[in-house]
């Protein structure tokens, strides 16, 4: 018996808990790992399936989100995971993420409002509790890659960073004076009491705000032993966030209070060493942007350098450090100036137009975004090369499917139709700084008239808009 698609998986799963087969199923949206997630549902319920080939990292998540929710802490549920240790089913939070909320909820000055100072708040009072709870209930045994946040993954960290993003900006440096001070830095790190959880990622798009308001916490796989201050300076150094330096000091003076009714706290050694951590997760990011942004070519992260670097920047201008790091400093400081990596930062309304092949046996796909702004065009009633036995292994991607409907005129009036129309959309939100349009193009199947439909719309807008970021997804070639 071959083997079973990450799809049949998960429904396999769903059936094992829910009694029944799931009546949609659908890809959600890649994040900054390799996890697949997908959202299934009936009228039994709604949960999300994760595909995982680290089977380590999925214990690790499992054994940490179990703990959790045994705490009492706000987490996903565990449902069900598979035999064989790939996939597993977690209960669906509905609502947004914290940065989400946080964009709509910006002033006229691009500052966050009051509303979401609550909600960081709010936020602000679990982290102890994970941190501090944390350290006692975990299986640190089952830390990916990891048990803790020590001098191995500190320079890890620092050599990502170096790699990936300072010698990607080209950035001239002297191999050993930056070794010299990564070295410094990290043992001034290491002076931290590290005896808690360290959440790792802890930052805006890994809380979930739900529709009743409250926050939920997710993608703590990463997470190990490490210092307090780690995990609220990647909060509050979230890039894209894009957090005030004053609304920032007033939140760390808020965590400060919280984290006081836990266990006593240093405060002078706490604030030194939180602008430590401060550098060191910023490096961290950067090394990601670097890695998944000029690498692996998602222009997303290309969109955080900017912001990364002001924060870079305010730190180099508010925040010295107790230590002696010059060549690192002056190599943070030649990264700020840097033209090449102003050239390569997204603006902030960059537009990303989110393009999807679908087949309606499944329903009509999820919107992403959560603005519900965009269009779904039926192309069945386009003649359907899947009639014929000569078409049916191919998709709308291949030459002989392209071939077919380059004899049909009504799909090139239909392509020519909807392009005028998404045009339209794309011009006024281009103007007025919106962030996000869906296109969906459905049929039976989602093999072909789709696939075709979605593919020129897709290089009509690449062609024509250059400014855009097109997201294309054809789901039943993704399942």
């Amino acid at each position: 018996m071959g083997k079973i698609s990450n799809t049949q998986l998960l429904e396999n799963l769903y059936f094992k808990h829910y009694n029944t087969n799931p009546t949609k199923i659908e890809k959600l949206p890649l994040s900054g790992s390799n996890r697949e997630y997908f959202m299934l549902g009936s009228d039994a319920g709604e949960c999300v399936g994760t595909i995982g080939a680290e089977i380590k990292e999925n214990q690790a998540f499992i054994s940490f989100a179990k703990s959790f929710y045994a705490a009492g802490l706000p987490v996903p549920n565990v449902l069900e995971v598979s035999d064989d240790g790939l996939a597993y089913l977690q209960t669906y939070i509905k609502g947004v993420s914290l940065f989400e909320f946080l964009e709509k909820d910006r002033n006229p000055y691009g500052n966050i409002g009051e509303k979401t100072i609550e909600l960081y708040k709010e936020v602000l009072a679990y982290l102890p509790k994970f941190q501090t709870i944390g350290a006692n209930v975990l299986d640190f045994e089952k830390c990916y890659p990891r048990k803790a946040f020590d001098t191995q993954s500190i320079m890890w960290d620092f050599n990502y960073f170096k790699y990936y993003f300072l010698k990607t900006a080209h950035i001239v440096f002297d191999e050993q004076l930056l070794e010299n001070d990564f070295k410094t830095l990290c043992n001034y790190l290491c002076s931290a009491d590290a005896s808690y959880f360290l959440y790792r990622d802890f930052q805006s798009r890994n809380i979930i705000i739900s529709n009743e308001g409250k926050p939920y916490f997710i993608d703590f796989q990463g997470g190990r032993r490490g210092a307090l201050q780690y995990d609220i300076a990647s909060l509050l150094y979230d890039g894209k966030a894009a957090i005030a330096p004053e609304t920032r000091l007033q939140l760390l003076d808020y965590y400060i209070d919280e984290l006081k009714k836990h266990l006593p706290v240093d405060e002078q050694q706490f604030r030194e060493l939180f602008n430590g951590f401060c550098y060191a997760r910023v490096m961290q990011a950067c090394g990601s942007y670097g890695y998944r942004g000029f690498f692996e070519n998602k222009p997303h992260f290309l969109a955080s350098i900017a912001p990364a670097m002001c924060n870079l920047a305010y730190l180099l201008e508010h925040c010295k450090l107790p230590i002696e790091i010059p060549h690192l400093e002056n190599c943070l400081r030649e990264l700020t100036q840097s033209e090449f990596l102003k050239a390569f930062s997204l603006p902030q309304n960059t537009l990303t137009v989110t393009i999807k092949s679908f087949s309606y046996r499944r329903g009509l796909p999820y919107d992403p975004s959560g603005n519900g702004g965009g269009f779904v065009f039926d192309c069945r009633a386009i003649h359907n090369p899947g009639r014929y036995e000569k078409y049916r292994c191919f998709t709308g991607k291949d030459k002989e499917v392209i071939e077919f409907f380059a004899n049909e005129p009504e799909m090139a009036e239909f392509v020519d139709l909807t392009q005028r129309v998404v045009k339209i959309s794309v011009d006024k939100y281009l103007k007025r700084g919106y962030k996000n349009l869906s296109v969906f193009f459905g049929c039976t199947g989602g093999q072909h008239r789709s696939v075709y439909c979605a593919e020129k719309m897709a290089a009509f807008l690449k062609t024509n808009y250059p400014q855009v970021v097109v997201d294309l997804h054809h789901l039943e070639q993704e399942k």
